[in-house]
């Protein structure tokens, strides 16, 4: 009997460790997920700002406005439809960019 009640004391306690361990191990993951999701929406957040100021658009990058842009795509359409001749297209541009 003195061998049967340590066995089992012995299965209790082990039991009882092991499921405190496993509640605490739980609880640990959920505060470091939490953390860690916090540290990533923050670093994603500044890594955003940090792109949209680093890019400049084609418009700024080349100093030419967006509406000569527009007008510059409208003039490519219709060379490619045949309606402009090269040299037409090339006059056109040449005025739109103020060369």
């Amino acid at each position: 009997m003195g061998l049967l009640r340590g066995v089992v004391r012995t299965a209790v306690v082990a039991g009882t460790a092991s499921a405190v361990s496993g509640r605490v191990q739980r609880w640990q993951a959920e505060k470091f997920a939490d953390k860690d999701a916090g540290i990533a929406a923050k670093q994603q957040a500044m890594y955003e700002a940090q792109m949209a100021s680093a890019q400049p658009t084609a418009a700024a990058a080349t100093g030419i406005s967006t509406e000569a842009l527009e007008r510059l795509k409208e003039l490519g359409a219709l060379k490619e439809q045949g309606i402009l001749s090269e040299q037409e297209f090339e006059a056109q541009k040449a005025k739109i960019l103020g060369s």
